[in-house]
């Protein structure tokens, strides 16, 4: 599977809906015609929306996008760590169809670094056809959100990159202290339980072990009661 957009003479499919380097409608046009508009402006030919008909491409300088793109992300992570944690990125899988296994996976790992005051940008992409079914991957986005509520806030709406949507959640300090508070609070009761029930004992089990040395005790003593001596038989008389 390629990586990034195609470009320049790699897009095979024509006509293409076809926008200016300033944004601009162009119109729908032959991609060898397209490609010859690049050239002349020293630019290239980027393919952004290949799922439209026809797709749409724009004319841009691609080294350019790509370097502030890389210069954004850097930012964000710059950002991140100032706040206090790093950004990590948990990825929903290649594709909107996601076993919902998987799908708690990546939550128990987003919970991690968010319990660890880490920003967590989720990212879900969409393959093939799939990106006409963009309301899907957005709900799922959403929905994890909400999961992830108890000890999060949502810095970053989904925002589109391609063929990927994602979304950056922030740890809230304040939930999160007070998780950390209840989990504290459930872990010192349950040892206290414990402790409690290993002093006390178990009153059936110390009954049980009582009663064999009781009636041990009490056997001789109660053999020696119940044991009368036998009277020795007398002679008979003789007539």
């Amino acid at each position: 599977m390629p990586r990034g957009p195609r470009t320049n003479r790699k897009i095979r499919i024509t006509p293409i809906r076809v926008i200016g380097p300033q944004g601009q409608q162009v119109g729908i046009m032959e991609t060898a015609d397209a490609l010859s508009l690049a050239e002349e402006q020293d630019l290239d030919l980027v393919e952004i929306q290949p799922d439209s008909r026809p797709p749409v491409c724009k004319i841009m300088d691609y080294g350019k996008h790509k370097y502030d793109q890389s210069k954004k992300a850097n930012r964000s992570r710059a950002a991140a760590r100032a706040s206090g944690g790093d950004l990590k990125e948990v990825r929903l899988g290649r594709s909107v169809k996601i076993d919902p296994n998987d799908v708690r996976v990546r939550v128990g790992q987003a919970r991690k670094f968010l319990m660890k005051m880490d920003k967590v940008q989720l990212t879900q992409r969409f393959r093939g056809r799939e990106i006409v079914h963009k309301d899907l991957g957005l709900q799922r986005l959403q929905e994890i959100a909400e999961e992830l509520a108890d000890i999060s806030k949502i810095e970053s709406a989904p925002r589109w990159n391609g063929r990927s949507a994602s979304i950056i959640l922030a740890p809230d300090r304040a939930r999160i202290s007070a998780q950390r508070d209840r989990e504290a609070s459930f872990a010192l009761n349950a040892k206290l339980a414990e402790e409690e029930a290993q002093s006390n004992g178990d009153p059936s089990a110390e009954a049980k072990a009582q009663a064999p040395a009781e009636a041990k005790a009490q056997a001789p003593a109660e053999a020696k009661s119940e044991a009368k001596p036998k009277a020795k038989a007398k002679p008979e008389a003789k007539a």
